[in-house]
């Protein structure tokens, strides 16, 4: 009877062992048709925090480990403070209004034309945001385990070409008309659309040198997609009085690109409260995109290649925790200058020695990013969080024109969440966003045929373009901790 009885119990255990495997490979299933998707950011093209609890801290989270997406994400070394199996899945609802303006000078389409300026805006509608996180821990063990797959980086936007234009019957360049939205045929670039995305897959690994003092690593896996329409980092096909077909800018496909890449980190966290924290994600390197591109008749235009990697970043953190206070701040340096397809400016030079038209990088600068968070538990089942980011513009004015497929720069961004108990097991977690740019990127428009010594971009006089936009989401997630 005794051995009948340990062979049910230990049957039970089987069951419900398989049970939580399948609901396990059920949520990595959909989480990878998920995360997938397009992800906008919201520093310049890094997501500021990563989950519904690390939102709405503002991100921070390099010394202050509320959750293990937040650890997972800013600092491996800090899931060392987790004891237990838990699994997070996060789902974001991102709206974002972008709005895209350009303006010509009186008599640049033609002697005593006037004026012409115009605003577009996005309609894009709705992405997803999601995020998917698992640490293992074990209460006494020195050491702790984690695996992430998160949408970490994305840009996107959907100008539609502008309806009141120089080729339209009705023409009328007094009222709402946006130059830079106009036809190919008629100087502008049409239709604008762009989808970017950045799936990371981190593997971390955290030690207990001490009781206090941890450190972690986590090799990085990425997945990039690109897709932009009309693409600038290919030739046009210049006008026929240029020795072209006047086919312009072609198309690209959805190209797509491995990289590689890791993360370094290290965790204080003393008896009193205080929390330091400090990590290093390297460069993720990646291989380059391939484009096949098509002219908007329809035929073929040639392939061509564009290598993007995804910047390096310093992160220092400090954290305090008495009582029901819970408060972060995160120090954040992203080195765009030296990173493929952001350090390079200005237009390709073909083997003439002339501009081809083709853009050859972003051209975008070093940014700082603070982010700050508190956390108030004071009310029963009901942890109130609030967090702010602020993120530097990588834009300088005078390229502004390079990035208009990459407008996604939040310069102040306000988060509101809080979590509630379903259960001893299951946890609800919610943020709500709002972002704004703080004000307009703004530069003159660049033409490579005007480009000579003392206008190195062929900055084009009197003329503006420039971006503005915000962003607003509301995210859910469920925080699962297995029983011990």
């Amino acid at each position: 009877m005794l051995h009948s009885d340990v062979t049910k119990v230990s049957l039970k255990k089987i069951i419900k062992l398989k049970i939580k495997i399948k609901i396990m490979q059920k949520l990595l299933r959909l989480a990878f048709v998920l995360l997938t998707t397009a992800t906008f950011a919201q520093a310049g093209h890094i997501m500021q925090g990563v989950g519904s609890v690390n939102m709405s801290m503002g991100g921070a989270a390099t010394a202050q480990p509320l959750d293990i997406s937040g650890a997972l994400q800013w600092n491996p070394a800090a899931i060392s403070v987790f004891d237990s199996k838990i699994i997070n899945l996060d789902i974001g609802a991102f709206f974002s209004s972008p709005e895209l303006s350009s303006s010509l000078p009186a008599g640049m389409m033609g002697p005593g034309s006037p004026a012409v300026s115009g605003i577009t805006k996005d309609d894009r509608g709705t992405s997803i945001m999601p995020a998917l996180a698992y640490v293992y821990g074990k209460e006494g063990s020195k050491h702790t385990f984690g695996v992430s797959a998160f949408g970490i980086s994305g840009f996107g936007v959907t100008f539609p070409e502008e309806a009141n234009n120089p080729m339209s019957p009705d023409f009328n360049p007094t009222t709402n008309s946006n130059p830079i939205n106009y036809p190919q045929q008629a100087g502008g670039f049409g239709h604008i659309e762009s989808d970017y995305m950045l799936l990371q897959v981190g593997f971390a690994w955290a030690y207990e040198l001490t009781n206090e003092l941890s450190i972690g690593v986590q090799p990085t896996i990425n997945y990039a997609a690109l897709e932009l329409a009309p693409n600038p980092t290919a030739n046009p096909d210049f006008p026929v009085e240029m020795g072209g077909t006047g086919k312009g800018y072609p198309t690209s496909d959805n190209a797509s690109a491995i990289g590689f890449g890791a993360q370094f980190g290290i965790f204080y966290n003393s008896p009193s409260g205080f929390k330091l924290g400090a990590s290093y994600k390297t460069t993720q390197k990646f291989e380059d995109l391939e484009f096949k591109n098509t002219y908007l008749d329809g035929s073929a235009a040639p392939d061509n290649s564009f290598n993007m990697d995804y910047p390096a970043i310093l992160s220092f953190g400090v954290g305090y925790s008495k009582g029901d206070i819970d408060f972060a701040i995160d120090y954040r340096y992203v080195d765009y200058e030296n990173t493929a397809g952001f350090e390079d400016k200005g237009w390709t030079i073909g083997d003439n020695g002339f501009p081809t038209g083709s853009v050859e990088g972003f051209g975008w600068k070093n940014i700082s990013i603070i982010s700050v968070g508190l956390q108030y538990k004071g009310i029963e089942k009901l942890p109130l969080r609030i967090g702010y980011t602020y993120s530097g513009n990588p834009i300088d004015d005078e390229l502004a024109f390079f990035s208009i497929p990459a407008t996604a720069v939040i310069e102040n961004a306000f988060q509101f969440g809080t979590s509630y108990p379903i259960s001893d097991n299951f946890k609800l977690n919610g943020v709500f966003h709002y972002g704004t740019s703080g004000g307009k990127t703004e530069g003159e428009m660049l033409d490579p045929m005007q480009i000579t010594p003392s206008n190195p971009y062929g900055a084009v006089a009197g003329t503006k373009v420039g971006y503005e936009m915000t962003t607003s989401m509301v995210m859910l997630g469920l925080t699962y901790t297995f029983s011990k």
